[in-house]
């Protein structure tokens, strides 16, 4: 009999004590296993944030146009609050009696035996005048009675606008077509196109336009 016959009980047999001894030293790695893999569902299950990892189908936000050329393209036409439009920063061949305006022109008056019928002669000096005319909008408003005509410009039509209220017309004339040369930002171009026309129509309809000149 061996050593260990002698120190064991005789009721447990050797094969008894190899079971015993590998199931108490080698314990086996349950519990571990098990808390790695629930963390690790939790991991993959999470949603992640969403500033953590941005999208690759993300798209930067659109850009208002800011450059002159741009703006250029956007010229807007028709009252504003129910007064002539000042000429746009971007449009050096405008003129306008708004006096927000940088090329600034003073209003006409009407005689006072024209007064009742101001928008037909108005109509009719346009379409004396101008070449390619075209009237557009003829209307009344609570601020006066509006016209908005087309008129040659060259490569584009350019646009008249009046507000006609009691003996007073406020207009502005403006080129739609606005160039630029390469590589400069700044438009190319003037009013006194503008000014030229708004000359003819003036003479033809004989009214009066105050100046500069005649307040020295």
């Amino acid at each position: 009999m061996s050593l260990i016959g002698h120190v064991l009980p005789p009721h447990l047999s050797t094969s008894k004590i190899t079971n015993f001894t590998s199931q108490n030293v080698t314990p086996k790695p349950i519990l571990f296993t098990n808390l790695f893999s629930l963390a690790l569902t939790v991991t993959l299950n999470s949603p992640l944030p969403s500033l953590a990892i941005p999208s690759l189908n993300s798209q930067p936000p659109l850009l208002s146009p800011t450059t002159p050329f741009s703006q250029s393209k956007n010229l807007q036409i028709g009252l504003e609050n129910g007064k002539i439009r000042p000429c746009p920063s971007t449009n050096p061949g405008c003129v306008s009696t708004n006096p927000q305006s940088s090329s600034f022109s003073f209003p006409w008056r009407i005689p006072e035996n024209d007064t009742e019928n101001a928008i037909q002669k108005l109509e009719e000096a346009i379409l004396k005048t101008q070449r390619n005319a075209k009237i557009q909008v003829i209307e009344d408003t609570p601020n006066g009675k509006y016209l908005q005509a087309e008129v040659d410009g060259g490569f584009d039509p350019d646009v008249l606008e009046f507000l006609v209220r009691g003996d007073v017309v406020a207009y502005r004339t403006m080129a739609t077509k606005v160039t630029y040369v390469y590589p400069f930002t700044t438009a190319f171009g003037d009013s006194k196109g503008q000014e030229e026309r708004m000359k003819k129509i003036l003479n033809e309809l004989g009214w009066y336009a105050p100046s500069f000149d005649s307040m020295d």
